[in-house]
């Protein structure tokens, strides 16, 4: 690729102390050396956003979001920002990205995306309106094994879904963790910050977006049991789903904060007609396919290996036996909202992987207002709103 210059990243959130998702994104919006900080409204107060663009060495600190889309938007093409990152906690996730595409720059938030699902469904909205590029960080879905196993899926290889098992257990939150001063403990048990759903919105959904991203399914009705094991929380910490697909299937959606030792210990397992896929975080670099009567057979990562579609090999950097992780998989986001953005400049640069759009976290939501909504009710099927 001949690249014209590097991208212009802008950030909202992500600069506090506490702050866990600014780091990595920052690590990974510079991994390839096509993109550069340039825009930072970092914390909510504006002496502390200020501050932390200078520490984090952002091109241009601003006070508060609302400046930052004002004093890009001012900029000539080249100057301004290109596209903006969200990475604050839920609650102001819909406000900066319907300013920043109203305001014309392209959006990559992190998941879930909104905390109601008519929030999201505006955004859905407002996104095919301007045609802009948006990507939501289910970051799990950009591990190349991953992409691997939906090219598998997609494929043909395990035949009909039949099946679909997604799991996501932790254990940071099997006491009370938000006692302790703990900020990113604080608000995810807080409704007004997280939502309807604190394990489902947080976590239950990368498990069901699993489903979403590697199968092309989703979900129409579910059975939902949402649990609140540490006494005193307003929201769950543990999240149990049982659903129907709309190809027939059904798929069991499990996750949990209360599980002690799981250590973000998510994967999947697709169960087809004539073969299974399975996948997990801890063997992340592995990817294992079933056949009756036939010996296990299990692909590894490495750029050099033929097996891996053309559509992944952009997003593969190591050869075999280096591991690539967390880091890499932001990385691989923001290479595909960059894609995007360079085709839509004339610039000649591979597809972008179809990695979960504004539409996936839209899904997403509506999943989690149709498993609260079915917990309330003992666990009767309850059905999800289309998106």
């Amino acid at each position: 690729m001949a690249l014209s210059r590097k991208l212009k990243v802008g950030m909202v959130g992500g600069g506090g102390p506490s702050n866990f998702f600014g780091g990595p994104h920052r690590t990974a919006i510079l991994m390839d050396n096509t993109a550069e900080l340039t825009a930072g409204a970092l914390r909510s107060s504006a002496a502390g956003s200020l501050e932390a663009a200078k520490e984090h060495f952002f091109t241009r600190g601003y006070p508060d979001f609302s400046a930052m889309l004002a004093g890009e938007k001012a900029l000539p093409p080249g100057e301004r920002m290109d596209y903006v990152t969200i990475v604050t906690p839920n609650d102001s996730h819909y406000a900066i990205a319907k300013a920043s595409l109203e305001a014309g720059f392209p959006v990559l938030c992190e998941k879930p995306l909104t905390i109601t699902v008519d929030e999201s469904l505006d955004l859905v909205r407002i996104t095919r309106d301007t045609g802009l590029p948006f990507v939501v960080a289910y970051t799990y879905t950009a591990l190349p094994m991953v992409m691997l196993a939906r090219e598998l899926v997609h494929g043909g290889e395990v035949g009909r879904v039949r099946k679909m098992e997604t799991w996501y257990p932790q254990g940071w939150l099997a006491g009370r963790t938000e006692d302790l001063g703990v900020q990113q403990a604080e608000w995810r048990v807080n409704p007004a910050k997280s939502g309807a759903s604190g394990c489902g919105g947080d976590i239950g959904t990368h498990a069901y977006e699993f489903i979403r991203f590697v199968a092309g399914l989703t979900a129409t009705e579910v059975s939902g049991r949402l649990t609140t094991f540490v006494s005193g929380r307003a929201l769950d910490d543990d999240f149990t789903v049982f659903a129907r697909l709309d190809n027939g299937a059904i798929a069991t959606i499990s996750a949990s904060q209360v599980t002690i030792g799981a250590q973000n210990d998510n994967g999947f397992r697709v169960v087809g007609e004539t073969g299974t896929i399975e996948w997990n975080i801890t063997d992340h670099n592995s990817l294992k396919v079933y056949r009756g009567g036939e010996p296990v057979r299990v692909y590894r990562l490495g750029a050099e290996y033929g097996y891996f579609p053309d559509a992944v090999k952009p997003y593969i950097r190591v050869p075999s036996g280096h591991p690539e992780g967390f880091h890499e998989a932001l990385a691989n986001l923001h290479k595909t909202i960059q894609f995007a953005i360079r085709r839509r400049n004339g610039e000649t640069v591979p597809d972008p992987y179809p990695h979960p759009g504004v539409e996936d976290g839209a899904a997403g939501m509506a999943f989690i207002e149709a498993a609260v909504k079915s917990s309330a009710a003992h666990g009767e099927w309850t059905k999800v709103r289309g998106v």
